[in-house]
């Protein structure tokens, strides 16, 4: 039997001028904060599952959703072999945690913390680096 990687979405949502982070509910990276994000159900396009995850894990809208790129080496998820496509974009509304977000949590962009979940440290660094050119907070 040919095997076949996942795919998910991760993004990285700004609000108010900081970024969300949520507390893992569940395994594994149980306790850990993480970018909202999961997988994509079947007949979902990529960009629609960045926007229910979104809503499921932190109760916001995004606005402005854009592409950063794509995460696949095949360890970054103890889980198996994972490829993320991961977005950006602007919160709107009321930050509420849900699914597997069992909190959520506003992160100044000069105090992300260093131990994140899966390889999300490398995302919001590649992320800042990008952006901190362009200025886009």
């Amino acid at each position: 039997m040919r095997k076949i990687p996942s795919l998910a979405v991760d993004i990285i949502i700004l609000f108010d001028g900081k970024i969300i982070l949520i507390k893992r509910g569940k395994e594994p990276f149980k306790d850990f904060f993480a970018l909202p994000g999961g997988f994509v159900e079947y007949g979902e396009s990529l960009e629609d599952a960045a926007l229910r995850e979104s809503n499921e894990e932190t109760g916001l809208e995004i606005k402005n959703l854009s592409l950063l790129g794509v995460y696949s080496k095949p360890d970054r998820d103890p889980r198996g072999h994972t490829v993320s496509v991961v977005f950006y974009g602007r919160g709107k509304g009321k930050p509420k945690a849900g699914d597997d977000a069992k909190e959520i949590f506003l992160f100044d962009i000069r105090q992300i913390p260093k131990n994140l979940a899966f390889d999300h440290n490398r995302i919001v660094q590649d992320f800042l680096d990008i952006f901190r050119r362009n200025e886009y907070y």
